[in-house]
């Protein structure tokens, strides 16, 4: 008989199962191109096919889902932690260079997954830790970008956080960067400021949604949505003009078929119980609850039942 245990670990591991994958597709340098042309403003009037050429060789972290499967447009070994003297290492999700302008000037880019942007499920307010891993990017440039003083040598840092757990109204993407103010007297213009900027893109969670009106969250959520493998990629390919090659098609066939074991399995199912509960014993009503959890009223009822705090 299989333990409760044995079944948390197997959960466990199709779970990083599932999140590797996503990794993977996200890797794709048809999708990288994309989130940096939508996001920053460094490649917003550049073609598509010349940010991919542009791109350099970026690396997905901890191991490949399949040693030894190798593919041209998918990405090489760069380097994918940090390891700064004296501090713990940082392990980034997709880390990789990019060069724009005529001179391809160089940037340094991370994108990192999250399945929420929530202070109270993280633990910590997100835009901190986007602040500390863009910080880690800067100072982890030393004897590697630059040596000694030459500070000019410094290359700018993207660090884009795609999170998943968004409203049906709250798809967005908004930027941190530094802002410029002059306390006392005649301002002065510095030119490097923007060298440091995170990127959050909220996408929404809920099923039968209507497609943004913006082009990279309309495009990721279809990468990243619950419909079968074909119409994924028919709409990516007529809609989004992406190429869907055996390995990204792969990919996603098996990312739909773990997510659907997930939710089989209870993962997903205990965690909107466990919302519907709280939000119940809160004072909201059952109407609002299905409005913000993104569900039938008749679902909200059917959970508050078994969880005996509603009567038929």
């Amino acid at each position: 008989m299989e333990t409760n245990i044995s079944q948390v670990i197997d959960l466990a591991a199709k779970r990083a199962q599932y999140d590797e994958i996503v990794k993977e597709i996200l890797s794709d340098k048809q999708v990288l191109a994309r989130i940096l042309k939508y996001t920053l403003d460094e490649f917003k009037d550049a073609e598509i096919e010349d940010i991919i050429a542009n791109i350099g060789d970026p690396v997905i972290s901890k191991t490949r889902m399949e040693p030894g499967y190798t593919n041209t447009q998918k990405v090489k070994k760069e380097s994918e932690e940090d390891n700064v003297p004296g501090e713990n290492k940082i392990f980034y999700d997709i880390r990789f260079s990019a060069y724009y302008g005529e001179e391809l000037i160089k940037i340094l880019v991370n994108i990192e997954t999250q399945r929420t942007s929530k202070a109270y499920k993280l633990g910590y307010h997100l835009d901190n830790r986007i602040i500390y891993y863009l910080a880690r990017m800067i100072s982890s440039q030393k004897e590697v970008e630059f040596a000694h003083s030459d500070y000019d040598n410094l290359k700018a840092v993207r660090s884009i956080w795609i999170c998943m757990d968004a409203a049906n109204d709250e798809d967005s993407i908004n930027r941190i960067r530094f802002k410029q103010d002059a306390i006392y007297g005649k301002e002065i213009e510095f030119p490097n400021i923007d060298k440091v900027q995170g990127i959050i893109i909220r996408l929404r969670k809920g099923q039968n949604l209507e497609k943004s009106k913006n082009d990279l969250i309309a495009m990721l959520e279809e990468f990243l949505g619950k419909d079968e493998t074909e119409i994924k990629r028919k709409r990516l390919s007529e809609e989004f003009n992406v190429v869907i090659n055996d390995e990204t098609e792969r990919r996603i066939s098996e990312m739909c078929n773990l997510s659907q074991v997930l939710i089989d399995e209870g993962i997903e199912k205990g965690e909107l119980s466990g919302k519907v509960t709280a939000r119940y014993e809160d004072g909201m009503s059952i109407e609002d609850i299905a409005e913000k959890t993104q569900i039938s009223i008749d679902e909200v009822k059917t959970i508050l039942r078994e969880k005996g705090l509603l009567s038929d």
